[in-house]
């Protein structure tokens, strides 16, 4: 595997940012043939980090370039800040730069698969939230989806502490969430069901976790949507921590439906 910090100006931003990147490594290049690897792409998993971390932190908590080295996937690690994922109200157009610029750019810079069924997206906590959401809205674009320790119920996490996190007003500034594009239960609901139905989704949390009621409240609505077969839930001991989202990682690195 090779391993990049790549730092790169962002036209939706306007600044530059970064991102970390993963990709696999040919065992053995045929010198006589020096093109011969000049048309390869590899499947992608695109990883986002939670609420109080970067780009940096899959890298530093977890295995997961050895993971990954296994199966032979890249992996594209962005930086959002305290985003979740969404073009703020007083601050920086991250929903905007993560599925629309993001892709463009990294492949531009990576041979990195732009084919629907070599493309994945993972993520913990607000990362959870942010891959499920990424998928949810553009479903055209990946195979599976998965989230570690998600907050799958972001309306009832904007109550629960919303109070006190000056983020959400800079983010969402009065909008309403529920039942909207925001809102994962509204996006998994009768109206977008067909459009996600071929779609692997993989969501787990650990039972001690300070989000694992919201995650059984996911759950038990998404058993209720019968056009969404792949779909799997996984949970065990463990609570807010890397620990429990290194193992995560590796069993979702596993169960991609990579070629």
């Amino acid at each position: 595997m090779s391993l990049h910090s790549t730092r790169f100006f962002s036209n939706t931003l306007e600044l530059t940012t970064s991102v970390h990147v993963i990709l696999p490594e040919q065992k053995y290049v045929d010198p006589s043939h020096p093109d011969s690897l000049a048309d390869i792409t590899y499947p992608t998993l695109w990883l986002l980090h939670g609420l109080s971390d970067d780009d940096s932190c899959w890298t530093r908590q977890t295995s997961i370039e050895r993971y990954a080295n296994e199966r032979g996937v890249a992996v594209v690690m962005p930086q959002v800040g305290r985003s979740f994922y969404a073009d703020m109200t007083y601050g920086n157009a991250y929903w905007t730069f993560l599925t629309k610029e993001l892709p463009v750019k990294m492949r531009h810079f990576f041979p990195l698969s732009t084919d629907p069924r070599k493309n994945y997206v993972a993520g913990l906590s607000m990362g959870g939230y942010g891959a499920f959401k990424w998928a949810f809205n553009y479903p055209e674009q990946f195979a599976a989806a998965a989230s570690f320790s998600g907050v799958m119920d972001l309306a009832g996490y904007q109550a629960q502490f919303g109070a006190n996190m000056k983020d959400f007003d800079a983010i969402f500034a009065g909008q309403t969430i529920e039942g909207t594009p925001l809102d994962l239960f509204w996006l998994a609901n009768e109206a977008n069901r067909a459009r996600l139905s071929h779609l692997k989704l993989y969501q787990s949390c650990g039972t001690e976790d300070f989000l694992y009621e919201q995650n059984v409240k996911f759950r038990d609505y998404v058993a209720e949507q019968p056009d969404l077969p792949g779909y799997t839930y996984s949970e065990g001991p463990g609570g807010h921590e890397w620990s429990f989202w290194d193992k995560e990682i590796k069993r979702v690195i596993d169960w991609l439906p990579l070629p």
